[in-house]
């Protein structure tokens, strides 16, 4: 007889965890009620990654699985939802082979580089509902993070270029990390909030953005992603 695999352990801890005789915490929770656990077990994860070690990235690695495979477990038995971590594993496997043609189809990539210049257009022939680079974007992200995506879509679409940042004698992250503290602190020391300031700044460019792609739309009756913009291949 086939011994269980312990991922296969794993789902049924949790589903005997949430079931009737189970823990009444775990059967107490929604999928908003975890947000704030799915968001600390990422940040721990992220943290093992830069300054643990093998043990330490294990734990972290199993307390994020467990979020997904709890997340599952819940879906399964609430009304409406009706699906599990199968369903879950078959749309990301189809999504992983959707994206990667020059793995699993004929197109041909050569390098990295080729496959970032194209990925955009994979993703935008799997939601043709999406118009903007921007859609897709969680808003939610922190400002330096949200920053750098928004910089990113912003270049692919020609509105910014790499080359037109505002020149810092900057060489390295060991560098960079120094001045951005200064720049927080010198924030706070004005009882201004620095989050808040970039996230402003962000709404005023993204808006750019959306408005260079109306009216790229409006002047040849295309879409950024029909125009290929983004980088469809071909």
């Amino acid at each position: 007889m086939t011994q269980p695999s312990q991922l296969d352990i794993l789902i049924e801890t949790v589903a005997r965890l949430r079931a009737p005789g189970g823990c009444p915490w775990d059967a107490d929770q929604t999928h908003e009620s975890l947000v704030q656990y799915l968001i600390e077990e990422s940040h721990e994860l992220i943290d093992a990654i830069e300054a643990g070690g093998r043990e330490d990235l294990i734990e972290e690695l199993g307390d994020v699985l467990y979020q997904v495979l709890f997340h599952a477990d819940l879906a399964a038995h609430t009304r409406g939802e009706d699906f599990d971590i199968q369903d879950v594993a078959a749309q990301m496997t189809a999504k992983m082979v959707g994206r990667h043609p020059h793995v699993f189809g004929e197109l041909s990539l050569e390098t990295a580089d080729d496959v970032v210049a194209a990925w955009d257009g994979f993703k935008a022939a799997e939601k043709p509902h999406r118009t903007s680079v921007l859609d897709g974007i969680p808003q939610g992200m922190p400002a330096l993070a949200l920053a750098d995506k928004v910089l990113g879509r912003a270049q692919k679409i020609g509105l910014l270029s790499a080359e037109s940042a505002f020149p810092l004698p900057i060489g390295s992250e060991g560098e960079l990390g120094p001045l951005l503290l200064a720049i927080v602190s010198t924030a706070k020391a004005q009882g201004l909030d620095a989050e808040r300031a970039l996230r402003t700044a962000l709404r005023g460019l993204q808006d750019e953005i959306r408005a260079a792609e109306a009216d790229s739309a409006a002047a040849d009756g295309t879409d950024i992603f029909d125009a290929g913009i983004v980088g469809l291949p071909g």
